[in-house]
C-alpha cells in the first residue's frame, strides 16, 4: 500500500464507491489517518464512521459496524498523530498498524462491553465506572 492510495480510498469511501474487498485492516488505519489529517477530529470521525457503515452494508454485514471500536481507534490514531512525527499515512501505518488489534480492545475493554449491541451504536467508555446503576 502506498500513501497515495489512502487519499484515493478516503475519497472513494466518502463517495460510496469503495468496495469492501478493496479495504483491508491496514487500509482502515491509513484511511483514518488521511481523514484526521484532512478534517478536524469530530468531522473525521463522522465521515469515517459513515463510510464504514456503507461498507458494512455493501458487504451484507451491517452488524459488523461498531461505534465503540471506530471511536476508540480514531481517538488512538489522533493521539498518536499528535504526539508523533509522521511524514505520511504509510509511515504511521508502518509504525502503528499492529496496535489496532483485538488485543488492544480486550485490554481497554476487559469486560467485553465493546462487543455489545449498544457498543455498535454508541461509543462506550472503556469501563462502566462512570455509570450509576
Amino acid at each position: 500500500m502506498t500513501s497515495s492510495s489512502y487519499p484515493d480510498k478516503l475519497a472513494a469511501m466518502e463517495s460510496g464507491a469503495l468496495e469492501p474487498n478493496d479495504f483491508s485492516h491496514l487500509d482502515h488505519v491509513g484511511v483514518a489517518v488521511e481523514a484526521l489529517k484532512k478534517y478536524g477530529f469530530f468531522e473525521a470521525v463522522s465521515r469515517y464512521a459513515d463510510g464504514l457503515r456503507v461498507l458494512t452494508e455493501k458487504a451484507g454485514v451491517p452488524e459488523k459496524f461498531n461505534a465503540t471500536i471506530t471511536f476508540a481507534s480514531m481517538s488512538l490514531i489522533a493521539e498518536r498523530l499528535h504526539s508523533g512525527e509522521y511524514t505520511n499515512a504509510d509511515a504511521f501505518v508502518q509504525e502503528n498498524g499492529a496496535l489496532f488489534t483485538k488485543a488492544f480492545l480486550t485490554e481497554q475493554f476487559p469486560d467485553g462491553r465493546y462487543t455489545s449491541d449498544v457498543a455498535r451504536e454508541v461509543p462506550l467508555l472503556p469501563t462502566d465506572q462512570f455509570l450509576h446503576h
